[in-house]
């Protein structure tokens, strides 16, 4: 039985979706190659770390140790700085990465599927949804990129494949089950004990490996709590509850153990993560000014006028769109205030940073719905929906149509393009998502591993839509559960699974 499910077993079609994968990936190599303001911090932090011992930003003073970027992308960029590689080892590294996340997304969708269901539904689903990860543009790009965003998906997916694997029973970690979908259903403690099979413990160290790359990972842990409250509510689950929280926060705490101790002897302060605004110890932040642009900004092309100016360029009123005043007396202000920032070396005293927190209060006590639905909203439009071509030379700028067409048609149509498949890989999810569910497709433990992905989609949007500076790319970490969940528009099925609840 083992060598017929082995001969069944077809392997051409996961290989011809990576090998479109690669030729995606090699295309954005070759003809889109980018470097980054932040990918230089990066890489001198970790080049420093290396070579110096130190993990440390460069000043005119020497090494000055840091806290400004957690130390995941750093180590990963050193280890090929180290051995001589340069930037294209880390690049080509990064699409090794990228297509292994691909094949995380069809594990996961593979998952999802009931254990009721044929292999060759099962594989049907797993084949879409590397597809889907193959094709997908938005992260092949970011492979090409000296930026988190791959690397921090990659530990993201291996997270949700652990978390989604126990919460429909399967707590102890085999390769029969990741590769082809097969159920073993069976507590972990149910024979010899390993921490690193254990699907908690592996996903929570995924997370804290993750959270050494990107700050909010621990967002996926607050996603499963949730779930896992909501679904093991009664007092007598209330110890698969705990073991389950528990396991997953000792797994998680292990990669922040190192980063913390060091932060506490050589800086002297409590931060398991990274600074709130990326900011030296001597740097001020103008978080005044940052409240009162939550209260208007929704659109990333005002990010870079608005956010990113702040303390290096002079900038000017007219950068400002009209949303970002309600009357002509507001406006006289924040032009004052713009005014004094331009002729003060672009500094942020305290008394002009708390006139615009005044400002801020005045726009929300005025217009509440503005600023906690209206303009997040706007912005979570804006993160998903856009062409993300900020890694490319292409503008993303649509309007007006006809003078944008006629100035450069390759621009406007690539911004086209790139902005249907955005709109084209949501709707397939939410279609996907809805199918799970108008067509009673999976059983309960399914169904609760479901609403952890898209309960996880909802929570990281929520809370990018509130930082100072919303970056499109701060949500691809979601798109491993775009993948999965769209891979069922492929499921065919005439009947109806009905899966038992599991313990």
């Amino acid at each position: 039985m083992k060598n017929e499910s082995k001969a069944r077993f077809n392997w051409i079609p996961f290989a011809a979706a990576l090998g479109a994968g690669l030729a995606l990936r090699l295309f954005f190599f070759f003809k889109f190659p980018s470097g980054s303001e932040d990918g230089t911090i990066y890489e001198m932090l970790g080049r420093n770390w290396f070579a110096h011992g130190t993990y440390a930003v460069d000043s005119a003073a020497g090494l000055v140790p840091s806290d400004i970027r957690v130390p995941g992308y750093p180590a990963f960029t050193a280890f090929f700085h180290l051995f001589g590689r340069g930037e294209t080892a880390i690049l080509l590294a990064q699409m090794a990465l990228d297509l292994c996340t691909c094949v995380l997304a069809g594990i996961l969708a593979g998952l999802l599927v009931p254990r009721t269901a044929s292999d060759q539904i099962r594989r049907r689903v797993q084949i879409a949804a590397v597809w889907l990860a193959a094709l997908c543009p938005f992260l092949a790009d970011y492979a090409a990129v000296n930026l988190t965003e791959v690397l921090a998906t990659f530990l993201t997916a291996i997270a949700l494949v652990a978390f989604t694997a126990a919460i429909i029973g399967n707590e102890k970690l085999s390769w029969r089950l990741l590769v082809n979908g097969l159920y073993e259903v069976s507590p972990a403690r149910a024979g010899k004990f390993s921490f690193l099979r254990n699907s908690w413990f592996a996903g929570g160290l995924a997370v804290g490996c993750g959270t050494m790359v990107r700050p909010e990972t621990p967002l996926i842990l607050i996603t499963v709590g949730i779930i896992l409250a909501a679904r093991w509510r009664r007092p007598v689950d209330w110890r698969k509850l705990f073991r389950a929280c528990a396991l997953a926060a000792a797994g998680f705490v292990i990669p922040l153990t190192p980063w913390t101790a060091r932060n506490a002897i050589s800086l002297h302060e409590f931060q398991p993560l990274a600074a709130r605004y990326a900011q030296s110890p001597d740097e001020t932040v103008p978080d005044g000014y940052y409240a009162w642009a939550n209260t208007w900004l929704e659109r990333y092309r005002d990010i870079d006028a608005a956010i990113w100016r702040m303390g290096e360029d002079a900038v000017n009123l007219t950068n400002y769109p009209p949303s970002a005043f309600d009357n002509a007396e507001e406006r006289d202000r924040v032009s004052a205030l713009l005014n004094e920032y331009n002729q003060g070396s672009l500094s942020f005293p305290p008394a002009w940073n708390a006139q615009f927190a005044e400002l801020a209060r005045e726009r929300t006590a005025r217009k509440p719905w503005r600023t906690y639905v209206t303009v997040p909203f706007q912005r979570a439009l804006t993160i998903w929906f856009t062409p993300r071509v900020e890694m490319t030379p292409f503008s993303g700028d649509l309007f007006p149509l006809r003078e944008k067409f006629q100035a450069d048609p390759v621009d406007f149509c690539v911004t086209i393009l790139l902005g249907a498949c955005a709109i084209i890989y949501v709707a397939i999810a939410a279609a996907g998502a809805m199918r799970i569910f108008a067509k009673h497709l999976l059983g309960a433990p399914q169904l609760w591993a479901v609403a952890m992905l898209i309960g996880l989609c909802v929570l990281r949007t929520a809370f990018i839509t509130r930082v100072e500076a919303p970056e499109p790319r701060y949500v691809l970490e979601c798109f491993p559960i775009v993948y999965a969940l769209g891979a069922f528009l492929w499921m065919r099925t005439t009947a109806r699974f009905t899966v038992s609840p599991l313990p």
